[in-house]
């Protein structure tokens, strides 16, 4: 009787099915995205509270996009060190950490040091969810990947709704560390007794020149928004030269490093890349130019900017549903014309013509996009990447995304200071635009799946984890 109580009590829970699964993971990553866009409605009210300038306040939402980015890339590299659930658990500190401190902050120094540390731990968050979502059984990925699309979708859309009806009915500094969400869902992600992952050292000296470069370029970028005086910049210039020559010589010294080098030398991980470069910059150049454009010329209250994106949430969703149906080649035409859609939409909607429904419409588009990208770039890396590299390499994948998120906004708030708001979204078309010309090129991937990873499919899974 003691034994079989026992072994009652062993025997493991059932495992979540692909629908529980995708909710688990889209609800790990998914608040993340609240760091950039939900905050960048509470920067008034960030600015009146603490006394700062408008170019002051632009570090609160700077800050965390860098912290974000290298954060997700740190983590993925630990992720392949120590597995995922040893990775999670710091993260979770990290990101607690940084919420208390930003919350409470009585100064802007002390703000954007707090949303540097939150964005770090949000990083892990982000790293965690694509690596698990990785390692996920083949059988089971293409309805997990639906449902992590559209459930991306839904939280890209309503973040705008989200910040305004924190920051309008509670206070700014809730809608600071909204990303601080993520922590509800770790215990679920969490599953003990799977194998250690391969011991890789963090290389530090890469992670440093990378941290250095990609810092270097969104400052350069938003230096005018930044008040930057000329020396400053030169100054800037000069880094982001050496950084990034640096950068290239560790990779080339030490192939093993924070960057492998057969990460950055296989054609389709670069592709997976620049596809994810040209949604997220849309996307996010979008996020920062429609609410305004809304909101000015139109009188859209936040709330009512809100509410009329979330039905792009749902059209993400049948998008996403749809890709994660199909095949490699046939997805990848599919995320080229919902990428092209968006391109025209954007274009359609800095004329001016149609009011402020076609503003709308354009962002629902990129919020399209944004959720088949999920589905179509992690599907297609998950079968490509060997499960000793899938953290570093997931985690790279996600740096490189949400820093061309960083590139698009800040391209963006630049370009808002010397021409109109509408015609700025002709300028940001350029980013789907991209994606959608690199979506249709012959996937190699999809006749060579697979040739970089090693080990089955169960075996991959247990490694993600």
């Amino acid at each position: 009787m003691r034994t079989d109580h026992l072994q009652t009590l062993r025997t493991p829970t059932r495992k979540p099915g692909p629908a529980g699964t995708a909710v688990r993971l889209g609800a790990l990553f998914g608040p993340s995205v609240f760091g950039v866009t939900a905050a960048a409605v509470a920067l008034p009210e960030v600015a009146a509270a603490l006394h700062a300038g408008p170019a002051e306040v632009t570090w609160v939402l700077t800050a965390h996009a860098l912290a974000l980015g290298v954060g997700t890339a740190v983590f993925g590299r630990l992720a392949d060190s120590w597995g995922v659930r040893g990775a999670l658990l710091l993260g979770s500190l990290v990101l607690a950490a940084g919420a208390v401190l930003a919350a409470v902050a009585p100064g802007l120094g002390v703000l954007v040091a707090g949303r540097l540390v939150l964005a770090a731990g949000s990083g892990a968050m982000a790293a965690g969810g694509m690596a698990l979502l990785a390692g996920v059984e083949a059988a089971e990925r293409p309805r997990v990947l639906i449902g992590y699309g559209a459930i991306l979708a839904f939280f890209a859309a309503g973040a705008t709704f989200v910040g305004g009806a924190v920051t309008t009915w509670a206070t700014w500094r809730i809608t600071v560390v909204l990303p601080v969400l993520s922590l509800a869902a770790v215990p679920f992600c969490l599953r003990p007794g799977v194998r250690p992952a391969a011991r890789r050292s963090l290389d530090a000296a890469g992670a440093v020149a990378l941290t250095v470069t990609v810092s270097t370029l969104l400052v350069l970028i938003q230096a005018r928004t930044l008040d930057l005086g000329g020396p400053a910049v030169v100054v800037l210039a000069a880094v982001l030269v050496l950084g990034a020559a640096a950068l290239a010589a560790w990779v080339a010294r030490r192939p093993d490093g924070f960057v492998p080098r057969s990460l950055i030398g296989d054609a389709a991980y670069v592709r997976a890349a620049g596809l994810g470069i040209g949604i997220f910059g849309g996307l996010f150049a979008t996020m920062y130019v429609v609410p305004q454009i809304l909101a000015r010329s139109h009188g859209w209250s936040v709330l009512t900017i809100g509410a009329a994106l979330l039905p792009g949430a749902v059209v993400g969703a049948v998008l996403a549903r749809r890709a994660g149906m199909l095949g490699p080649r046939r997805a990848g035409l599919l995320l080229g014309a919902t990428a092209f859609a968006a391109a025209v939409g954007l274009g359609g909607a800095a004329t001016g013509e149609g009011g402020p429904w076609a503003q709308v419409a354009a962002a629902s588009l990129c919020l399209a996009a944004f959720a088949v990208t999920q589905v179509v770039v992690t599907g297609e890396m998950s079968t490509r990447l060997p499960p000793d590299l899938r953290g570093a390499g997931m985690g790279l994948l996600t740096l490189t995304f949400f820093v061309g998120g960083g590139v698009g906004s800040a391209l963006a708030g630049t370009l808002s200071e010397s021409m109109s708001l509408p015609r700025t979204l002709a300028v940001v078309a350029v980013f789907p635009l991209a994606a959608a010309v690199l979506a249709v090129r012959p996937a190699r991937t999809a006749d060579t799946a697979g040739t970089a990873g090693t080990g089955n499919t169960a075996e991959a899974a247990r490694s993600a984890q």
